[in-house]
Formats: structure tokens, C-alpha cells, sequence
């Protein structure tokens, strides 16, 4: 063996390929990453999280780790709720970090994070902002939204038939005005005065069994709705529940965090996609 180390693991199965590179040393393409993501040529994954401290890349930040993301099809994003999740459980269950409450980096800035005895984690996710209107269109039918920004952009859309319904094969098409970086959709059921059901289509990825910036997105364009901008609320996604609270300034998101697999990408197969 003498390959490149990776982990697997997913937040409420939004899955992850976990590459540590503590130094930096990594040259991580397009072609790595999507073909890293694809399931059949690949190990598969809905993105890929790089282990990179903060000082090998120059970043300034309050944590010494940065979560280096990768959307599926090789894209940098900002940031990443699940993913972020399954980044702290690898540092806290390999000792890179000792604390339970420490601070990540990432694109959309430091997050402070907590790991619980559960194998959960609570991550602040920073304000959740309301910026506006749109449109989007599934499958020839158009749905309303509320623009929500949480490091990353989201178009949020209320929908009255169960969300279960929709066809979300395809890209929904949505004004490239609005979001010339492209947009994470999310469609929701309103459960209760805290509750909310939601699936989601990821700029970069397609549909995923979960998004975690989308929750708390969801989250605050359903208070925004109701009128206020302070609430916490469940969240049932296809792979299963997170808790969001949302108040001024700021918000947290706790759910779940799994590692399932370690082994060694071959270096040959990773040379050949350089």
C-alpha cells in the first residue's frame, strides 16, 4: 500500500469522499474531483472534502483546519452544513483535534462547531440573509421563491402538492440574472409552526438526500414567511432529520455525522486523471 488516503462518510447520507492533505500537497483538479464523485468510474460522492490546514494554504482564519470543498462536478463552493459535520467528526475521532468546540474554516468564513457525545455535531452557520425574489421551473411549472443567502445562494420555494411528487431528474431552470454563480433549490412543506419537510437540487451536484446551508436556508425563508425573523425548526429530508435555529445575526445546524470506509486511492488511477 502506499496510495492516497481517503475516508467516506455522510451527513444525513449527503456522502462526502474526505481527502486528508495537511500540508497542502494535493493537486486537486476538476477531473480528480468529478471523477473521485462519479459512481460508477469513481467512489462516488455528492463532493469531496479536503483536510488542509489553514497555514498551508495562507488563509488567515481562527481555525487551524480548512474544509477545502468540491462540489460533485469538480467546482469550488463556499461552504457545506453536512459536509462540515462529517469534517469534525474525522478530526475529533483521529485526534487531529482534542477539543469537542473548536473553529473550521471555509470559503464562507470561520464556523464554530461542537461536537456532541452522540456522534452528533452543532455547527453556527452564520446570519442566514433574505435577499429577494425569484422564479424557478420544474418540469414546466413554475414555483415562487424566497432568495436566501447563507455563505452560498439558495432559492427557497413553498409548494402545497408534497414535495414527494416532484421530478427533480433534471435541472430546474432558474433566472441566471439573479444567480450568475448558479443556485441551490429548495423545495419545502410546511409541517407545522416548526417543522418543515424539504428536498433539494445542488448547483453542481443534482439532487441530494440532503443540503445543510439548504435547511437552515429553508428554514429562514419559512419564517420569513410567517413574518419573523427568529425560530428553530426540525427538518426532514430524505436522509433523515436536522435541527435548525435561526436568529438575528446568525444560526446553528445540528444533525448527525457518519465515517464509513478508509483505504487508499491507487496512484496510478489518480495520475491518469492529472
Amino acid at each position: 500500500m502506499g496510495g492516497i488516503e481517503f475516508l467516506k462518510g455522510h451527513g444525513t447520507q449527503n456522502d462526502f469522499v474526505l481527502l486528508p492533505d495537511p500540508d497542502g500537497r494535493l493537486e486537486l483538479t476538476e477531473a480528480r474531483v468529478a471523477a473521485l464523485c462519479d459512481r460508477q468510474r469513481g467512489l462516488g460522492a455528492d463532493g469531496v472534502l479536503r483536510i488542509v490546514r489553514s497555514a498551508a494554504l495562507g488563509i488567515e482564519s481562527g481555525g487551524e483546519w480548512f474544509m477545502d470543498y468540491r462540489n460533485a462536478d469538480g467546482s469550488i463552493a463556499e461552504m457545506c452544513g453536512n459536509g462540515v459535520r462529517v469534517f469534525v467528526r474525522h478530526l475529533v475521532d483521529s485526534g487531529l483535534v482534542s477539543e469537542h468546540d473548536f473553529v473550521i474554516g471555509t470559503r464562507a468564513g470561520d464556523r464554530p462547531v461542537r461536537m456532541h457525545a452522540d456522534g452528533s455535531v452543532t455547527v453556527q452557520m452564520g446570519p442566514a440573509a433574505i435577499t429577494g425574489t425569484s422564479v424557478t421551473v420544474v418540469a414546466g411549472k413554475p414555483f415562487s421563491g424566497v432568495a436566501v443567502n447563507v455563505g452560498n445562494p439558495h432559492l427557497v420555494s413553498v409548494v402545497d402538492d408534497d414535495v414527494d411528487v416532484l421530478d427533480l431528474r433534471d435541472q430546474p431552470d432558474f433566472d441566471s440574472d439573479v444567480f450568475p454563480d448558479g443556485v441551490n433549490l429548495e423545495f419545502i412543506n410546511l409541517l407545522g409552526a416548526d417543522a418543515l419537510k424539504m428536498r433539494v437540487h445542488e448547483r453542481g451536484v443534482g439532487e441530494t438526500r440532503s443540503c445543510g446551508t439548504g435547511t437552515v436556508a429553508a428554514v429562514a425563508a419559512a419564517l420569513h414567511l410567517a413574518g419573523t425573523d427568529t425560530g428553530e425548526a426540525t427538518v426532514d429530508i430524505p436522509g433523515g432529520r436536522v435541527v435548525v435555529e435561526v436568529r438575528r445575526g446568525g444560526s446553528t445546524l445540528t444533525g448527525p455525522a457518519e465515517i464509513v470506509a478508509r483505504g487508499e486511492l491507487d496512484e496510478t488511477w489518480w495520475a491518469g486523471l492529472g
